[in-house]
């Protein structure tokens, strides 16, 4: 596929595509979360790029609404879908669902919706997708530590190009790597002419290390996972609960990441814990054992009588011996057993049994108030200490990524099931809420029994349900408040529906398959003349294109458009066109475009409280149907909301004077006079 041939995609997001595994693929499938992986591009704009991908792959041209009512309804069945997701992938994903002409497109929604709606919500899952959002790239990390060695130049490329992570470095001869090393902690050489070269420090030949970037940079696995920790445990939570086979053992990836901390570094690894403890706390440790040795010689000498005899003490004097040579001679015991007990206590303190021969030389033998540490073994304790929490952190870090690594294409596969579940239920509730069924395709016009309509500003339980079907043309009548508005806005919702391959609220649904659904609304007020012209043109466009096909600017794309070719099936709804202008010419232009409708052969619906004089005005049979009234009970009209076929409705204003007529039977001739006008 070129990418730059999907509408909207240009040179530079399709760079951007292709550095995804399997932009294709992406595309194709219409996986909002992968293609938003690609740099720059955002979940909105991923939706965007998704739907006009796959209206390429149906050869879908778009332009079913065809009016800005028919897309005000597609947007308003959209929003109630979203409004059922938990995540913000599933509100964007859902934008890629469209009412569409193409069967293919349709057939294929239809199949991925009759699977959500087996699905029953649990709200232990949507509990568990709060917290799951798609998989985000962390900073770029780099490690400082260690470096990559080569003599080869191509080598050299390949190798900043492969982990840019760690610094590269060329070098001549054993030398200058030897120079090399002391600055880095370890050196990794990718030229096997170094092999058994002797260099001092951790300097390994691994020719083969840019085949395996994780010996080399564990850190770029683990920065991955720690970054995306929370999704992930989030993700295995909803498999979980959904009880959905997942893409790889949870129990693995759990305990795998129960081994890293926010920062990608190891936690729970008790002999790492050690070494690093051990390192923090050397001087500490050592300061305390040299206060207690001290304490216990302090004690030692103010309980001891020493008795020196003059010639000895001038022996010591002239000697220039002090009180060292003292404590060797005299308290040489409580020297050692205090000296011994701070060495025990380091080594204790510390968990040194493994460098208890170095902890020990810290404190020497030869007896000294107070005593004292020697400073270059506790520095040589520390190296060896320090060296090894570093050797132990760097391969568990590399047993961690290496495990976590493997698992990385799963861990994205288990985020993106989670979160395509979450697709999937918000289908399910929709249908659960409005008591949906899949519509069927087949037959002229729709025909709908049991329908309700979730557009309407009142609780779900206090929508009446209403059958109606239509195939041609035909006249709504009925009394204000009736509910015709609200039967229009139902066929275009589950026409709509049925073309975006989803559940309708409706017990039974059978609809026409169309090309266009042309829905124009109430306009308010009476149009001034412009606008009564630009609305007469819109119809004859809507007419007059039957037997020609359509043309690129009319077919194309979203907007609005009134052309219709002979082999477009369309579906036609208008809300009381009368009120663009005066009622007599309203009457006669109305039944003038439904005789052109019907010659053509379109199914449309036109409400109007003029379908006595339209239908007087046409010079074709124009089939009525009506709302009917049975009256007024205080103060409200008593309404069958079903449509019924054949039948001329009655008027609000007919009823309210039936209703004086008879509240003043004895004095009631004006009303009845009014009543035969009728």
């Amino acid at each position: 596929m070129e990418l730059t041939s999907i509408p909207g995609v240009g040179a530079k997001t399709a760079d951007a595509l292709e550095q995804l595994e399997d932009p294709e693929q992406a595309l194709s499938e219409g996986d909002v979360a992968t293609i938003a992986r690609a740099p720059g591009i955002s979940e909105g704009r991923a939706a965007r790029i998704a739907r006009a991908a796959i209206r390429k792959r149906h050869d879908d041209d778009g332009g079913f609404a065809a009016t800005p009512r028919a897309q005000e309804i597609y947007r308003d069945a959209l929003s109630l879908f979203q409004e059922r997701t938990v995540t913000d992938y599933a509100a964007r994903r859902l934008e890629t669902l469209y009412p569409s002409a193409a069967e293919s497109r349709i057939e294929e929604v239809r199949a991925f919706a009759e699977t959500a709606m087996e699905r029953t919500p649990d709200p232990d899952v949507e509990d568990a997708l709060d917290a799951v959002e798609p998989l985000d790239t962390p900073d770029s990390v780099r490690v400082r530590d260690r470096c990559l060695a080569t003599q080869d130049a191509e080598t050299y490329a390949a190798a900043r190009e492969a982990i840019p992570e760690v610094s590269v470095e060329l070098v001549e001869d054993a030398r200058t790597l030897s120079e090399l090393a002391r600055g880095y902690a370890t050196v990794i050489v990718l030229d096997e002419a170094f092999a058994g070269t002797d260099v001092p420090g951790d300097v390994r030949v691994e020719p083969d290390a840019l085949d395996d970037p994780v010996s080399v940079v564990p850190e770029r696995a683990l920065a991955f996972f720690a970054h995306n920790r929370d999704q992930l445990r989030a993700a295995a939570r909803v498999h979980r609960a959904a009880d959905v086979e997942p893409p790889c053992d949870l129990d693995t990836l759990e305990d795998a990441l129960e081994r890293i901390d926010d920062e990608g570094e190891i936690r729970g690894d008790d002999e790492l814990d050690r070494l690093a403890n051990a390192v923090a706390d050397l001087d500490a440790a050592v300061s305390e054992a040299e206060r207690a040795a001290n304490d216990h010689l302090r004690e030692a000498i103010e309980q001891r009588d020493v008795t020196i005899e003059g010639t000895d003490l001038l022996s010591l004097v002239e000697r220039g011996a002090g009180v060292d040579s003292l404590l060797q001679r005299e308290l040489s015991e409580e020297y050692t057993a205090a000296v011994g007990s701070a060495r025990e206590t380091l080594v204790e303190t510390l968990e040194l049994e493994a460098n208890a021969d170095i902890a020990r030389r810290a404190f020497g033998d030869e007896p000294t108030y107070p005593v004292e540490h020697d400073e270059a073994v506790l520095n040589r304790l520390r190296d060896e200490l320090t060296a090894a929490r570093d050797r132990r952190a760097a391969g568990q870090k590399r047993s961690v990524a290496r495990e976590l690594a493997d698992l990385q294409a799963d861990c994205e596969r288990l985020v993106d099931r989670a979160l395509e579940l979450d697709v999937e239920l918000a289908i399910a509730r929709f249908a659960a809420d409005y008591e949906c069924t899949m519509p069927e395709f087949g037959g002229e016009g729709f025909a709908i029994e049991g329908g309700r309509s979730p557009l309407l500003d009142v609780p779900w339980e206090d929508v009446e349900p209403v059958d109606y079907s239509v195939a041609g043309v035909t006249l709504l009548s009925g009394v204000n408040s009736g509910g015709k508005t609200s039967i229009l806005d139902l066929v275009a919702l589950v026409v709509t529906l049925a073309h975006m391959g989803l559940p309708a609220p409706a017990g039974h649904a059978r609809v026409e398959r169309i090309e266009e659904l042309h829905y124009h609304a109430k306009t308010q007020g009476t149009l001034d003349a412009g606008a009564f012209e630009s609305t007469l043109r819109e119809f004859r466009e809507l007419v007059s294109e039957v037997g020609r096909a359509p043309t690129s600017e009319s077919a194309s794309g979203d907007a609005p458009s009134t052309a219709v070719s002979e082999d477009r099936s369309v579906l036609v709804l208008v809300d009381e066109l009368e009120s663009i202008t005066e009622p007599g010419a309203s009457a006669n232009i109305m039944a003038g475009i439904l005789e052109a409708l019907d010659d053509r052969g379109a199914t449309a619906v036109f409400v109007s409280h003029l379908a006595a004089e339209i239908r007087e005005a046409a010079e074709t049979e124009i089939a009525v149907d009506g709302i009917a009234a049975d009256g007024i009970e205080d103060g409200e009209l008593q309404v069958d909301r079903t449509p019924v076929k054949g039948r001329l409705a009655r008027s609000t204003p007919e009823l309210i004077v039936e209703k004086l007529a008879d509240e003043n039977a004895d004095d009631g001739a004006f009303y009845e006079g009014l009543l035969e006008k009728f």
